[in-house]
């Protein structure tokens, strides 16, 4: 009996992982999409445009924990590359343009 108890909670316990995964992956993609409008709307300000990319690295390094926590096979591949691809691009433009601002 004990074991059928353990197992049914486990059970449990990953379909409310998969339904919050489920939840997360679609907080995320909306986010992603909301991130990459405010840089489209980031305007010629450099300073901010330098708010703008910090958000947006800030945005791509937790959108990258959803996508790596609860993707798997060749979407969590895709989506991490663009994710870290895009955090890894607005880095470095953020250390070499916002010095100072």
């Amino acid at each position: 009996m004990a074991i059928g108890l353990v197992a049914g909670t486990a059970s449990f316990a990953r379909a409310q992982g998969e339904a919050a995964c489920a939840r997360d992956v679609l907080i995320a993609n909306s986010m992603q999409r909301q991130a990459l409008d405010q840089l489209e709307g980031a305007g010629d300000d450099q300073a901010g445009q330098c708010r703008v990319w910090r958000r947006h690295v800030d945005t791509m390094r937790r959108i990258a924990g959803v996508y790596g926590r609860c993707l798997s096979g060749p979407e969590r591949k895709e989506k991490l590359a663009q994710v870290q691809g895009s955090e890894s691009e607005f880095g470095g433009l953020v250390r070499s343009r916002c010095k100072g601002l």
